[in-house]
């Protein structure tokens, strides 16, 4: 079974997220960029799936360095956020994003996006 990792600070996102995709796919729900991090060290994703507003480390923070780490540059991750707009969605491509997801998200809307990367 395919593993994702679901990284968000908000423990609602993380449940919504786990609760459309736990039939599917294996989940790992992550409260942060840092945990993430000291959770790749140890296994690797499918996909990840990364709120882009976090305290701390935010969202483009986390994928630049994963896009600068070798072993983790060819994850491929889906930004997670509640504030689309064009400046958002460009910033997020140009750093090696696949997809842009809105939340509030339908399960299956999420599940499609998320079928097409793995």
């Amino acid at each position: 079974m395919k593993t994702i990792f679901i990284v968000d600070d908000s423990d609602t996102n993380l449940a919504k997220a786990e609760e459309a995709l736990e039939d599917h796919y294996r989940t790992m729900t992550v409260p942060s960029a840092e945990k993430m991090f000291a959770l790749l060290e140890k296994m690797r994703p499918d996909l990840i799936l990364l709120d882009i507003e976090m305290p701390v480390m935010n969202g483009f923070e986390a994928l630049k360095m994963l896009k600068s780490n070798n072993a983790w540059s060819d994850i491929p991750v889906i930004f997670l956020t509640g504030t689309k707009d064009a400046v958002i969605e460009e910033k997020s491509y140009s750093l090696g994003a696949r997809d842009i997801i809105t939340k509030p998200f339908s399960p299956d809307s999420l599940l499609s996006r998320i079928s097409s990367y793995i």
